[in-house]
C-alpha cells in the first residue's frame, strides 16, 4: 500500500514529518516580505535579516525535539528533513534571493489522500524549500504513492501589489498558494482566498483534483497568511473557529450544520526581535493526534479547558517561540498517513 494516505485533519495518525529549525534564517529584504508578512508593520529597511538569535534556535530545537520524542511514544513514526544550508543565494531569471527555514512541513507541502502536492509558494525565498524533502518523498514515490508539484510561479514583482487593502496583495496573474491556506475534511477542501492563496491558486487545485473533491473558497474570511489558526476540524462535525476573524456573514456555507467551538482568548506568548510572524492566534494552532487526542500549546489553559469539555484529551507540550519563527503544532508537522478513508462529511 502506498506510504501517504491522509485525508483530513483529526483520523488516527501513523506517520507524520515534524520540521527542523536548523540554519534557520531571516531572509533577504525583497518585496513579497514587504508586503505578505509586514503588511502595514514596516518600511523595508525595518524588515530583519540575517540568522535567528542562539536562545531562538535553542530553545526552539528542544521543543521540535521533545515534540517527535512524544509522537514516537505514541507508536507514531517521525520523519524529519534533511539539513539544508538556507543562507546560499539563488535566483530566477527575473530575481535573486535567500533562503528561510525548514520549519513549518505544512506551508509547502498539501496532502490529498495518496498525493502529495508541491504548493506554488507565495514567498521568493520558499521557492527552493522543498529542497530538503526531496529524499522522503522519493521514497514515497516508491511506495506507490503520488507526488507532483504545482506549476512553479515567477514571482515577478506585479505579484505583489502595493496596496492598503491585504486582500489584494497578491495578483491573481497566475497560481499561488501555500498549502497552509487549505484544511482537510474528506471529499470537501476549504481554501483560504488571502495573501498567500489567489483566485487561480484555487481554479488550479480544484481543477487538478477534479470531481472527486469538492474545493471551498474562503473569501473575506481572514486576509493574511494562512487558515491554520482560523479555522481547525476536530472530527465529523465539529470545528474550532477563530472569533475575532468567522462570523456568521463569511462562514463557509458546508460548515453551517456542524457544531462550532469559538476559540476563547489566548495567551500571548511573546516574541524576539521587532516583529513577530504570527499573531496571538497561533495559539489555535494544534495537532489532533485521533478524534479524541490533541497537542496542545501548555500555555493556552483556556483553550485546552474548552477542548476537554468536548471529550478531547490533551498532551500539553510548548513551542515557545511560535510568534517569532510563524508555527504551531499544526503548522511544523505534515501528516503523511493516517488511519483512515476518503469519506463525505458533507454530502
Amino acid at each position: 500500500m502506498p506510504t501517504v494516505n491522509s485525508h483530513n485533519e483529526w483520523d488516527q495518525l501513523e506517520e507524520v514529518i515534524v520540521g527542523t529549525i536548523k540554519n534557520a534564517q531571516r531572509p533577504h529584504r525583497d518585496k513579497g516580505q514587504l508586503m505578505i508578512e509586514f503588511f502595514g508593520k514596516a518600511d523595508p529597511s525595518e524588515i530583519p535579516t540575517g540568522p535567528f538569535e542562539k536562545q531562538v534556535m535553542d530553545e526552539t530545537e528542544e521543543d521540535l525535539t521533545e515534540l517527535a520524542n512524544t509522537l514516537q511514544k505514541l507508536d507514531i513514526k517521525v520523519r524529519r528533513p534533511n539539513e539544508v544550508d538556507h543562507s546560499k543565494s539563488f535566483s530566477s531569471p527575473n530575481w535573486q534571493s535567500d533562503g528561510f527555514y525548514n520549519y513549518c512541513p505544512r506551508d509547502i507541502f498539501l496532502v490529498v489522500g495518496d498525493t502529495v502536492i508541491e504548493a506554488p509558494m507565495t514567498l521568493r525565498c520558499r521557492y527552493f524549500e522543498t529542497e530538503a524533502y526531496k529524499e522522503l518523498m522519493t521514497e514515497y514515490l516508491k511506495s506507490g504513492s503520488k507526488w507532483i508539484s504545482a506549476p512553479k510561479p515567477r514571482l515577478l514583482d506585479n505579484t505583489y501589489n502595493e496596496t492598503d487593502d491585504e486582500y489584494k496583495v497578491l495578483s491573481n496573474i497566475e497560481p499561488i498558494f501555500d498549502a497552509a491556506n487549505i484544511v482537510r475534511a474528506g471529499k470537501d477542501l476549504f481554501f483560504l482566498i488571502s495573501s498567500t492563496g489567489n483566485e487561480l491558486g484555487y481554479q488550479w487545485l480544484q481543477n487538478y483534483l477534479g470531481s472527486t473533491y469538492r474545493v471551498h473558497p474562503c473569501r473575506n474570511l481572514y486576509s493574511s497568511v494562512h487558515i491554520d489558526s482560523t479555522m481547525c476540524f476536530l472530527r465529523p462535525g465539529l470545528a474550532l473557529l477563530n472569533p475575532a476573524r468567522v462570523n456568521s456573514t463569511n462562514l463557509p456555507k458546508p460548515l453551517e450544520k456542524w457544531d462550532k467551538i469559538w476559540c476563547p482568548p489566548l495567551v500571548d506568548t511573546g516574541y524576539v526581535g521587532k516583529h513577530a510572524y504570527s499573531s496571538i492566534w497561533v495559539g489555535m494552532n494544534f495537532l489532533m493526534i485521533n478524534p479524541n487526542l490533541a497537542i496542545v500549546d501548555k500555555r493556552q489553559e483556556a483553550l485546552i479547558k474548552v477542548l476537554e469539555q468536548n471529550k478531547i484529551d490533551i498532551i500539553p507540550l510548548q513551542l515557545r517561540h511560535s510568534r517569532t519563527l510563524g508555527g504551531g503544532f499544526h503548522c511544523v508537522t505534515l501528516d503523511i498517513r493516517r488511519k483512515g478513508k476518503l469519506e463525505d462529511y458533507f454530502g
